[in-house]
């Protein structure tokens, strides 16, 4: 067995500065695979509650038609690039669909810069609350060029360098553009109903309360759901953090976890082909 500080004190001897990319590999496949997981699915989540992003999902109909293909393209196109490699042909492939897939569409390049603030800043907030430890400095350095990187290769203009400069675009962002809208809530509504179908039938409800008790304010009144009580927050959260209490006491994992690999990706259970993932719209489907 490894030690539980192996991949830890593996990531302590490589300078984020030219290894970021093999840092946020062994983040998110060996050190925090399910804890980056659920940063990242909140991260796509919290996009929603911006009417202008929400309302262009709901506008192209995908959600509705299949949300669990959505669902499992996005996490397939975004593990390519971390799994493979930025630069690496499979990462190169995922990232020409990401933009042939966002070039159909009239987005801003603050909404853009946004989303990509929200993968920066998520999981870095859940693994303070919820992780068997937190991120080093080098983690999170290590995050912010990453998603710099990923950026850049996406056409994305004017990305924050630091990850402080990612959290303030971040905060500044929902501050000035969380609201309420009918298109956001409906794809927000689909989502969470997905997430309950990778559970047993009597436990969704317990686990729609669950999620919205990991909601924040802004987020739950940006969507228009109802806080729970306090008491079910509380243990919500308590759940979590004894959960990460227990993880710190296993040994470190020696194989990588991606996200093909999860049981609650079902759409391609003989494998995929990058160059198929996500939509193919022609044009811009959505009236201007």
């Amino acid at each position: 067995m490894l030690p539980r500080t192996h991949w830890q004190r593996h990531i302590a001897r490589l300078d984020p500065e030219t290894a970021y990319e093999e840092i946020y590999r062994v983040m998110t496949t060996l050190e925090f695979p399910w804890d980056m997981n659920q940063a990242l699915s909140f991260a796509l989540f919290r996009t929603y509650a911006v009417p202008s992003i929400g309302r262009l999902l709901d506008q192209t109909g995908e959600f509705a038609r299949d949300t669990q293909r959505r669902y499992d393209d996005t996490g397939l196109l975004l593990d390519e690039p971390a799994r493979s490699g930025l630069h690496s042909d499979r990462g190169r492939r995922a990232i020409r669909r990401i933009n042939q897939m966002h070039g159909a569409y009239d987005i801003s390049g603050d909404d853009m810069r946004y989303v990509l603030a929200t993968f920066v800043v998520t999981p870095k907030r859940w693994m303070d609350d919820y992780g068997w430890r937190r991120l080093s400095p080098a983690e999170v350095r290590a995050s912010a060029l990453y998603y710099r990187e990923l950026g850049r290769l996406m056409g994305i203009k004017d990305i924050p360098e630091t990850y402080d400069a990612f959290e303030s675009l971040h905060d500044g962002y929902e501050a000035a553009h969380f609201g309420y809208d009918e298109g956001g809530r409906r794809v927000a509504d689909a989502t969470l109903a997905l997430m309950l179908t990778f559970y047993p039938r009597p436990a969704a409800r317990p686990m729609e309360v669950f999620s919205r008790a990991l909601m924040d304010r802004p987020l739950l009144d940006a969507f228009g759901y109802r806080p729970p009580p306090a008491a079910v927050v509380a243990a919500a959260r308590a759940g979590l953090k004894a959960r990460a209490r227990a993880e710190a006491l296993l040994p470190a994992r020696r194989t990588p976890v991606h996200f093909a690999d999860s049981p609650r990706m079902r759409s391609y259970p003989d494998g995929y082909d990058v160059d198929r993932l996500g939509t193919f719209p022609r044009g811009c489907p959505v009236a201007h």
